[in-house]
């Protein structure tokens, strides 16, 4: 195990925590995980850890707020790498995979979030999350559509919820077998088999 240095600057150590937990959550179910035994991940007390997550929901929240930040400054990037929505669709939807495959702890606690039934901040940052990841996809589609490479009948809300659905149908595959690479392995083909379904017919 890789040793935290103790005299890291604050911001530099919340940064630090957020990605034990999410190292954590890649092993073992996200509610079970105690503030002890992320402690011990970083080599730390419990009193040090607090000095900087007076709780543990502030800790979630901050765990989800570098889940956002970084799954949709991913997609960003990628919107403007490509000439058509189409191929900016296909960019989209592999920036969300390999971003799952390098994080295989976020999505985990993403689903955590989602079935806890009390509102918390982390969850209502992941279903902000949501909400603008949808906003993008549901652009492109329209985009898409003006520009005539997909069924101008299409829609929208549908073919964002099947977006979403596919992406996460293949990342809890992945979960269940343990290994990303089967994720990975299936990713193109059923990005293909989706595009069947939407393209100008």
């Amino acid at each position: 195990m890789k040793k935290v240095k103790k005299n890291l600057p604050a911001d530099q150590r919340r940064a630090v925590t957020v990605e034990a937990v999410i190292q954590l959550a890649a092993e073992k179910n996200p509610s079970t995980i105690t503030t002890a035994e992320i402690a011990a991940r970083m080599n730390l007390t419990q009193g040090a850890l607090f000095r900087h997550f007076p709780t543990k929901d502030a800790l979630w929240q901050s765990v989800m707020e570098w889940i956002s930040v970084r799954l949709l400054g991913d997609v960003d990037e990628v919107i403007g790498k490509a000439n058509s929505p189409m191929e900016v669709l296909e960019l989209m939807f592999m920036a969300h995979i390999n971003f799952v495959a390098r994080h295989p702890g976020a999505p985990r606690m993403m689903f955590a979030e989602l079935q806890r039934p009390d509102k918390s901040e982390a969850k209502r940052i992941t279903h902000t999350m949501l909400a603008h990841y949808g906003d993008r996809l549901e652009t492109l589609f329209e985009n898409a559509i003006a520009e005539g490479s997909i069924d101008m009948h299409l829609d929208v809300s549908a073919a964002k919820v099947m977006f979403i659905g596919i992406v996460q149908g293949l990342v809890m595959q992945s979960l269940i077998a343990g290994d990303t690479s089967v994720m990975l392995s299936n990713a193109k083909p059923v990005f293909a088999l989706y595009c069947q379904a939407i393209k100008k017919k």
